[in-house]
């Protein structure tokens, strides 16, 4: 019987301020979920509005049927900072790159970056990108497009400080190649 006593004397205790206290301990955990899940949401944004604007840039110099210079190049480069969220500078790199049987490689024709702030591509560098680049027959080209973006998120909640990176290669619709005034273009 003196165990029946201990039981119900346990269970009869005041529990008042238990909600209280239960608060105090689960309150941070919900909070820090609820920016996680901001921030995690924020990135996935960025990420697919980084990739629509790069695949926008990418099919407008496909569609080019006169060639281009290098201002339109930095125009290309304003619109896409347009595209993305104000306060993130992006970094755009355009290459037109052939297939060459004679020396079994992807050639660079030209390549240029607005305000020269991605180094150019060359035929030697081109190299490293093999695996990505779509196979090519004899004097064919695409068109590459690369695009970087800094990213920071709002708040500290285990993601850091990321660069979104964009890699798209496209045929030329209607000419082929897509020149560059000033660069020879055969």
């Amino acid at each position: 019987m003196t165990m029946f006593r201990r039981l119900t004397r346990f269970l009869r205790h005041d529990e008042t301020g238990t909600l209280m206290a239960e608060a105090v301990l689960v309150l941070p955990f919900m909070l820090w979920s609820y920016l996680a899940l901001f921030v995690y949401w924020d990135n996935y944004r960025a990420i697919n509005i980084v990739q629509k604007a790069a695949y926008t840039i990418s099919d407008m110099i496909s569609r080019e049927q006169v060639a281009i210079t290098d201002a339109y190049i930095t125009g290309l480069d304003s619109m896409m900072e347009y595209l993305i969220d104000q306060d993130q500078d992006a970094k755009i790199r355009v290459s037109s790159i052939t297939w060459s049987d004679i020396n079994n490689r992807y050639e660079v024709r030209w390549s240029r970056s607005a305000h020269n702030a991605m180094p150019q591509l060359t035929t030697g560098t081109v190299a490293a990108l093999a695996g990505q680049l779509p196979t090519l027959y004899n004097g064919d080209f695409v068109v590459l497009v690369e695009v970087e973006v800094n990213y920071t998120p709002a708040f500290k909640v285990g993601l850091g400080n990321q660069t979104l990176k964009q890699f798209i290669v496209t045929r030329p619709r209607f000419v082929s190649p897509i020149c560059l005034v000033g660069a020879p273009c055969t």
